[in-house]
This record gives structure tokens, sequence and C-alpha cells, in this order.
């Protein structure tokens, strides 16, 4: 890391420490009045009257507390659109224990601290804690510089040896064997003298499990924090060299990088490419389930076993990924469940013998992605300028393929891997009468699974068996209701006082949130326009067609060809749908969340972070989403 780019990071930090309503927003910690407050506090919310205790299902330190009222939370609906079930929980306390630690402690950001999150009624609202003490923020800028640095300089040997560290730890995971806990031990349990019986590895292997989703949000922070780092430190040196440049523009100079992310669309393409070859697309339809398609090929003859093989091949790890964000048990991976890439192969493979390309378009990308560069580095007027520029690009370029990267190893593969294996001690409750069914584990809080296999220890050593199925299996059916009843609740998308200012450029970039964002959301519904409103222009294009609207993940198989996709948020891992669309909408993300990434690849429209849309727009009426400008209207 130079010491252009160390003066450009320290001249953004002496920016932010100049703006008083910035300081000021986040020093007062007096409640304001209610009445001037667009947003309920915190203790103002209502627990869904079907859903009596609620707060049961989670940790007690995620509720909120009464000083809680004099800071702002906003809905995390990007990572968390449904309400949590009691075991997924878990993906709240390992992630953010791990970012605050990375950021916080391990490479001291200088201006940030981590994140606070709270559940209420099963959503998870989250707010950041900044340094504001400009002698602090000095201080820890020095030891930040070293740290980071020493990343950036090694920054592919270091992300080689992380994707080696990270591999190692899915197959570690996937290697945990479930004691089945025989009437007797083995015989060479007493022949070789291990003196440890089998009920012993219920607890070892779980816990096993269980750090071992904490290691990797370690690492799957360890350079994504620093990924964000080096972009935004160029995002505010373009703003400030270009005052008028618009964000999707910045975004745009980083556009056309080979990530991971796309490969299993890539893989699905190739499967698709060579079913034509091979005479075979008469064996693929929407409507036949994968497993009638798969005995078609089987009888094929030598055409058939060779795609066979080709698809088994494109299995691991490609079809590790889920159609969600990889944080809910729910949200199953291709592998679990075939529908989705295989309902995906006969568009595919009309499109293939209609002479249509299935590339995305990559190349237009990079020589839009060089003009924009050109161009903006012709206004720099000085050669220092230009040569820091020129670095800051670079960092950027060279780093952010991870920011992307990392998902597909560590919210893809790792954690379906890690439920898989949830859903194996769920096998073993159900055997032994604890549960109604294996996925009932993941209505246990992670320590409350450790009770009900401490009950199962316990009783298979005392010969009596586990008496916790009358405890458990009516603790399950109840927290079952009250998710259903969860579900229909409208989470207000913020809470706690107006900020006077939100520069975080973290929040802008990823989340969507800064001033505009907020006041579009305050407005009451007789302020609103009738017909339009707005985001955050993601990527360029005007388009008109049919919205599909999704509330959640599970919905992805109703979108038809042609239609604009409405969603709360997407995911990287929508490849084949967003081959489908004509725009996306969403309710929240900025210029650079995964919503806005995957759309510009793809050359599709979007606006992101309208904060409404889900709400606004109904299935079946005509819209016009201006990627330009960043406008949602409702044509009828």
């Amino acid at each position: 890391m130079s010491d252009r780019w160390v003066s450009s990071l320290r001249e953004v930090k002496a920016e932010e420490r100049k703006a008083p309503e910035i300081r000021r927003s986040f020093e007062e910690r007096k409640a304001p009045e209610v009445r001037k407050n667009p947003f309920p506090l915190p203790s103002q919310l209502q627990s869904v009257p079907a859903a009596e205790g609620w707060q049961d299902m989670y940790p007690y330190f995620t509720r909120f507390r009464p000083e809680d009222d004099n800071r702002f939370w906003f809905y995390n609906s990007m990572h968390f659109p449904e309400p949590m079930s009691a075991f997924d929980s878990i993906s709240q306390e390992a992630p953010y224990a791990a970012m605050g630690a990375v950021t916080t402690r391990t490479f001291v950001f200088p201006a940030a601290l981590g994140i606070d999150y709270r559940v209420f009624n099963g959503r998870v609202y989250i707010t950041g804690n900044p340094v504001l003490d400009p002698k602090e923020i000095e201080r820890r800028l020095g030891l930040f510089q070293k740290r980071a640095g020493h990343y950036y300089q090694n920054w592919p040997t270091l992300y080689a040896e992380w994707e080696k560290r990270i591999t190692n730890l899915i197959k570690e995971v996937n290697a945990i064997v479930v004691p089945q806990l025989p009437e007797f031990e083995d015989e060479e349990v007493v022949t070789k003298a291990r003196g440890i019986a089998q009920n012993h590895y219920l607890w070892e292997r779980f816990n096993r499990l269980i750090e071992s989703y904490s290691v990797m949000w370690h690492h799957h922070f360890e350079f994504l924090m620093l990924g964000y780092g080096a972009y935004v430190v160029f995002f505010q040196f373009c703003k400030k060299a270009f005052p008028e440049i618009p964000d999707q523009t910045i975004a745009r100079m980083v556009a056309g990088l080979d990530v991971l992310m796309f490969r299993p669309d890539d893989e699905l393409k190739k499967l698709a490419k060579l079913a034509v070859k091979l005479r075979l697309e008469d064996k693929f339809s929407e409507t036949k389930p994968p497993a009638e398609v798969i005995a078609l090929l089987e009888r094929a003859g030598a055409a058939g076993k060779e795609w066979l093989a080709a698809f088994e091949k494109a299995r691991e790890p490609w079809f590790n990924i889920t159609m969600g964000d990889g944080l809910d048990y729910h949200h199953r991976s291709w592998n679990d469940d075939l529908t989705v890439p295989f309902s995906s192969l006969p568009r595919y493979i009309a499109q293939i013998k209609a002479g249509d390309s299935l590339e995305r378009p990559t190349e237009q990308l990079k020589k839009e992605r060089e003009r924009i560069i050109a161009e903006y580095r012709e206004l720099l007027s000085t050669a220092e300028d230009k040569a820091a520029f020129d670095q800051m690009l670079g960092l950027c370029h060279l780093v952010f393929p991870f920011v992307e990267d990392h998902k597909f190893y560590c919210d893809h593969w790792f954690v379906s891997s890690f439920y898989n294996k949830v859903r194996e001690f769920g096998e073993l409750l159900a055997r032994e009468g604890l549960l109604e069914t294996s996925e009932d584990i993941f209505h246990l809080q992670h320590t409350e699974v450790k009770q009900a296999l401490t009950d199962v220890m316990v009783g298979w050593a005392s010969g009596t068996g586990p008496v916790g199925g009358p405890h458990w299996k009516p603790l399950v059916a109840k927290r079952k209701k009250i998710i259903e009843a969860l579900k229909k609740w409208n989470a207000p998308p913020a809470l706690g006082p107006m900020p006077e200012a939100v520069e975080d450029p973290a929040l802008l970039m990823l989340w969507g949130i800064n001033k505009e964002t907020l006041e579009n959301w305050a407005k009451p519904e007789g302020e609103q326009s009738e017909n339009e409103f707005r985001g955050f222009a993601a990527a360029p294009g005007c388009t008109e067609g049919i919205a599909r609207v999704l509330k959640t993940t599970n919905e992805i198989g109703e979108i038809r060809e042609g239609e604009i996709l409405v969603c709360p948020a997407t995911s990287p891992s929508w490849g084949p749908v967003f081959s489908k669309i004509k725009a996306a909408v969403s309710d929240i993300g900025g210029t650079m969340s995964h919503a806005a990434i995957v759309a510009r690849e793809y050359g599709l429209p979007a606006v992101v972070g309208t904060g409404q849309a889900t709400k606004r727009i109904k299935t079946g009426q005509r819209i016009r989403v201006d990627g330009n400008q960043g406008i949602v209207t409702i044509l009828g």
C-alpha cells in the first residue's frame, strides 16, 4: 500500500471529521420527540398477537433495550428477508461476532467498529458503531495501514492460502460422522483400550460443527472487509475529484470482472450445449421432475452416459449453491433440489437451437469500463492524481473478485454443507423420539440442541432412553405456528431517530441507505406519488414489462420469461433467473449490492434500494424500470 494510497485514505478520514452534522447524528444521544420522528421507536413496536412468546426463540441479548430508542436502526432484509427460525439465530451470532472482530480488533479500521443487532418479531435490525474521536481515528489509522497494507501487498498469495483453508474446512464439516449409538460398543473400544464410549462423540462432534461455523465467518470477513475498504477509498476519491459523478458510473469501473458466483450458471449453459451436441434435447422438459429426466438419460445409451458424467462433474462443487442468500436453513442447494437447474436447461437448449448467444455481455462491459476509466482519468489535472487514481483502481480490480467469490465458498458451499450436517443430528434426535422429523431441529436454538443431545447421551448410558419427546415436540409445534404468524408482520424499514446525515459509504453502497432513501421511506402514503418512486440507479438501461413480485426465494419458480423481477433483495445465485428476466427491482440494496452487480454483469436495467417496491407493485402490473435515473413507474 503506497504512500499516495495512504494519503488518500487520510484525506477521506479528514473529510469525514469535518462534517459536524454527521458527528451530531451519532454523538447526540437524547431521544428525539416522537412527533418529529417518522420512524417508530423500538419501544413502540408491538408483537404479533398470534405469536406470543416469539422472544424465547432467540437469545436474550438480541432484544431491544430502553436506550436503543436513541439510536437509528434499519431492517436488514437483504440478508434476512424472512422471520428466522430459532436455529438460524446462529446466523447472526457468528457473522456479527466475526465481522466486528475483523473490523474492530484485527485490522483496526480507523472510523468503524462492529455492528450491533437486535431481533423483533423474527426480523433483524442493525446499526453501525462509528469512531468519532479524531485522535482515536488517527491512532487506529496507523495500525490499519500496517495490517491492511500487508494483505494488499500480498493479496494473490494470501488469497490462495485462504482458498485452501476454506475448502479444507468444508471437507472437515462433511467428514463429521454423527454417532449411531449401538446397543453395545464395538469390541475394539476394549481391546484397544480407547476408553471413550460413543455417546461422548455426540457432544464432541456437534461442538466441532458449531465451532466450524464460527471459524468460517472469520474467514468470510477476513478479506471481505478489506475488499470493501479498497473500494470505499476509491469511491471517496472519485466523489471528491469528480463531484457530479454518479455512483453507478464508479461501480461500472469495476464491471466485467470474472467472479465465481457466475460459474454455476455457466456450468448449466455448458450442459445445455452438450445436450444439443449429443442430440438429447428431447429428454429435457420444464414439466418433468429431475428424477424422470435422469432416468430417460440413463436409457439413452452412450450419449446419455456422457451427458450424465459431465453433469456429475459439474455438481461438485458448482451445484452447492442455494437460491437464497445462504443464511436460511430451508434455502436448499441445487444439489439438494435439482428442480432449479433442470427447469433452466430447456430454456437454454431452446436458445441454443434458435442461434441465440448464452454469454453474458462481458466484453461489452469491459469496453465500456475502459471508456469510462479513460474519460474520467483525463479529467484529472495532475500526474500525482492520475497515479493515485490508477493505483486505487488497480487495487479495486485486484480485490473486487473476492467481494463476490467469498459468497460461493462461504455463504453457499459451506453453509449448505453445514445445514445438511445439522440435519443428520436432527435425524438422530427424530430416531430417538425427541423430534418428529429431522427438519424440526431448526426450531431449536443450537444451545437447546445440545441439551437434547445430552438427554440422548444420558438415556443411552443409563439404558432407559431419553425423556425429552414430551418437552421438545410441543415446543417445536408452537414455534412453527409462531413463524407462520410472524410472516404476516409488515416490518418497518427503519426504527429510531432519523439521522441528520448518512455518509457511511458501506451503508450507501451495500444497503443503499442515504438521507434521500430514508426520506422516501418516511413519507406518509398520502404524500407518495401514486405511480412513481425512486431507488438507486444500479444498472443502466430502460425497459417496460410485466412485474413478477416475489416475497421469498421459495417463489422463484413462479417467474416467467420476459417478466420484470420485483423482490426484497436478490442473490448472485439467481443467475438462471437473470437470463430469463428483462429487469430487476429490489426493496433494499445499493450500487454495490449483489442485485446491482449481477444485473450489470447480465446487461439488465436495475433499480435497487426502493424500500417499497414489493409493497407498491403487484404481480401482473406493467411497469417501467429506468436504470439510468433510478426510477420505477407503474404503468397500469
